[in-house]
């Protein structure tokens, strides 16, 4: 029997035990938490032993929506337009593009990713200039919204015809109404699955994204829309596993496509299961989107947007009959429904659909998640509690920053409603499982010190930002305590997964982070600064600082 004896400042987030001085592993699930007497003497002679000292020991931390699979291509298959900044700079992007191509002349297209949009209107010109030979594609840092350069459009089949079909809001022309290569939306998540990326390439681009999030102290994620970039990712995830290289458990959710017919897609879904689902990666349910994002104007709002009477976003899924089967057939199968709701309208809509489905199949604890919340009403916060749904919050968007998204929101939705942004405190006195996401690399940050941070100060530290970041709607700020079950108990309980994982107790899997600051009680610059130690896996540490 393996047995491994860990030594440190433990917090364990069990309400029975918070605190203990020591845990003891064996064969990769806790046997003893408490004294680092008691647990020396429980252990053998030739029990492994870490001691951490003066450091804290976390349950390893847990991500509630992120997208492997996009994380690694952005490491090492990709541009990073994110390099030396993330405000647009178009000359910058330039060179960084260029600087790409240079450097892998044997691709047969090229994709650059980081773009974060403003009010200077590019076409397809702009990228022509840079590569005119080739496929260029230039994708925002928030996946939504895309330029494709001559080439692109040619390749992905996008003419006068195209655009007329999915409309001119999501498919831009020029006054000849030919495509200027923008696009968004729609055509973008139509696009991307049929980049020409391999088996060989998903595994690869899975495994750079593993190494960084272990060693950014996070054990077990949730993959929201698994094969939503790439068909492959799902056989990617589970060939790594047959080959044992998956140490990182990975709850995924399969995407469908907008007002799609709900028993087939949990059919396929089901049977995606059956086939690849394993120990460390699992599917779970189906993941949908309802609109777009509020800075692309695609956002779902409750209200017309200010700069366009009369419209008031992107509807994506937005059949209310059958969201409620969707959900209906995935309670059948045991599994949830998972959604992208960042518009206040996408959010009231999907609330209801989730209390029609209780109505039929009477299960409050189905644990429907809505990811992103921009913008929710009182209403619809008591709503949320009401029907077990999950909020997924993103603390890392609080912050107001000069220069960024809040000026556009702001122009599109007032500044009223854009000082009421991205609640997350009226969640927890709601009695909702409030969990925190990054919607990494969506958002160029996943990060458990800056999280905590933000959440208590709904800004940035002055070291990242300056001056150029100031607090945004400060009574939504939570305590420590609040932010660290956000990433550890709660989304285990998104899962169903908190008789496994989510606090350091008898009998669960023995994962754990390692920091050298005490995040419930140090100060919070000091928060800010905290350097991560090492990451656990089943007892066994897969990566140290």
């Amino acid at each position: 029997m393996k047995q491994t004896l860990i030594l440190g400042n433990i917090i364990t987030m069990d309400e029975k035990r918070p605190f203990a001085k020591a845990a003891l592993v064996k064969n990769g699930v806790f046997a003893y938490i408490g004294s680092a007497d008691e647990a020396k003497n429980l252990a053998g002679e030739d029990a492994q032993v870490l001691d951490y000292g003066d450091n804290y020991i976390y349950p390893g931390f847990l991500e509630s929506h992120c997208h492997g699979h996009l994380a690694g291509d952005r490491f090492i298959g990709q541009a990073n337009l994110m390099e030396g900044g993330t405000l647009t700079d178009y000359n910058r992007y330039r060179e960084i593009i260029k600087k790409f191509i240079a450097k892998n002349p044997q691709r047969q297209f090229y994709l650059a990713a980081g773009w974060v949009e403003n009010e200077e209107h590019v076409t397809k010109a702009y990228l022509d200039e840079i590569c005119d030979d080739k496929p260029l594609f230039l994708h925002t840092g928030g996946g939504h919204s895309m330029l494709l350069n001559t080439k692109a459009l040619q390749w992905a089949g996008i003419d006068a015809e195209y655009a007329k079909k999915f409309g001119y809001d999501l498919v831009h022309v020029d006054e000849n109404g030919e495509p200027d290569g923008y696009i968004c939306e729609g055509p973008v998540f139509e696009i991307v699955p049929k980049l020409p990326v391999t088996l060989e390439d998903a595994k690869d681009f899975l495994l750079a994204w593993q190494d960084f999030a272990l060693s950014s102290g996070f054990t077990a994620v949730c993959d929201a829309g698994a094969e939503v970039i790439c068909h492959h990712s799902p056989r990617a995830y589970y060939e790594l596993e047959q080959e044992g290289k998956l140490r990182m458990r990975t709850y995924a959710y399969m995407y469908v496509t907008d007002n799609s017919d709900p028993k087939a897609e949990i059919a396929r879904i089901a049977a995606q299961r059956a086939e690849m689902s394993g120990e460390y990666f699992h599917i779970i349910g189906a993941k949908a989107f309802l609109d777009g994002v509020t800075e692309a104007h695609t956002g779902w709002q409750n209200q017309d947007y200010l700069d366009t009477p009369g419209y008031h976003g992107n509807e994506r899924y937005n059949d209310h009959d059958k969201m409620v089967q969707l959900i209906v057939e995935a309670d059948k199968e045991g599994m949830a429904v998972h959604v992208h709701s960042e518009g206040g309208g996408a959010t009231h809509f999907m609330l209801g659909c989730i209390e029609d489905a209780e109505k039929i199949t009477g299960n409050k604890d189905q644990r429907n998640v809505l990811a992103h919340l921009h913008f929710v009403t009182d209403e619809d916060v008591r709503r949320m509690a009401a029907t077990g749904s999950v909020p997924a919050v993103a603390p890392l968007w609080t912050p107001e920053i000069t220069g960024g998204p809040y000026d556009q929101e702001v122009s599109y939705v007032g500044k009223e409603l854009a000082e009421q942004a991205y609640p997350i405190k009226s969640f927890y006195d709601a009695g909702a499982n409030v969990v925190f996401h990054s919607d990494y690399p969506v958002s160029p940050m996943m990060n458990v010190k800056y999280s905590i941070y933000t959440a208590e100060k709904r800004t940035y530290p002055q070291a990242l930002y300056g001056d150029l970041c100031k607090p945004r709607n400060t009574k939504e700020a939570i305590t420590r305590e609040q932010s660290l079950r956000a990433m550890t108990i709660n989304v285990a309980r998104q899962w169903h997964q908190e008789h496994r994982m989510g606090s350091i107790e008898f009998g669960k899997i023995a994962n754990m982070t390692v920091f050298d600051c005490d995040f419930l009680h140090d100060d919070i610059e000091k928060v800010a600064q905290a350097n991560i130690i090492a990451t656990i896996v089943d007892g066994e540490v897969v990566f140290k600082a």
